[in-house]
């Protein structure tokens, strides 16, 4: 019989900079209050399984909850911005780009999903009205919507370099201190997927002028 998980609380703004930290998010988060020394390393109890019953191979920590709760949100802007792109971009392969990878950050955002059911979290989205590296906020939303032409890509471009590179960071992390095993396998996926974006989107048009 499989262990039976219970809910974990969700995790705050602070203790992802801690858990996750220098890794991708340090110093970077302006305006993030200093964390605690240390979390908890296991924040979600289990029931003991019956003698003689396979020993659980994973255990949900902080650091599990924390990245599922930022990898989740940071999908759903990033996939916002796609849209934008696939619709309106000057460059006909920026738009194919933009379209292909919407698709792939919708397929992670139902695994990361299903994962914080798992998890017991909330779909809420904690980190909301942060500036946390690599998330498309609502300021560069905005910025699109109002920009056209080649202008439009180069904003395009260097917010998604932004994402794919933090996001592929703080999934590492997850790799190297996650408990899960399936967060794991899904941080791999993820990180796997996001170097093979960086290597195509370098090579799109307008990609030096807006990667500098």
């Amino acid at each position: 019989m499989n262990p039976i998980d219970l809910p974990l609380p969700p995790v705050s703004r602070a203790a992802v900079l801690v858990l996750l930290g220098a890794l991708a998010l340090g110093g970077a988060a302006a305006g993030c209050s200093p964390a605690a020394d240390s979390a908890p390393r296991t924040a979600q109890a289990r029931k003991s399984p019956p003698t003689g019953a396979p020993a659980p191979t994973s255990t949900s920590t902080a650091t599990d909850a924390g990245w599922v709760q930022l990898m989740t949100p940071m999908n759903q802007q990033a996939v916002k911005l796609l849209t934008l792109a696939a619709e309106r971009a000057a460059e006909p392969r920026v738009r194919d780009f933009a379209m292909r990878l919407r698709t792939g950050q919708e397929a992670e955002l139902d695994r990361l999903r299903t994962l914080l059911t798992r998890m017991g979290l909330p779909r809420t989205d904690v980190h909301a009205g942060h500036d946390m590296p690599g998330m498309v906020t609502v300021r560069d939303l905005e910025a699109a919507r109002a920009a056209e032409g080649p202008a439009l890509d180069r904003l395009v471009l260097a917010q998604i370099r932004d994402h794919l590179r933090q996001s592929a960071q703080v999934s590492r992390s997850e790799i190297t201190s996650g408990g899960r095993a399936d967060a794991r396998e899904l941080a791999a996926a993820l990180v796997t997927a996001r170097e093979r974006s960086l290597a195509e989107l370098e090579r799109l048009p307008g990609a030096v002028r807006a990667l500098g």
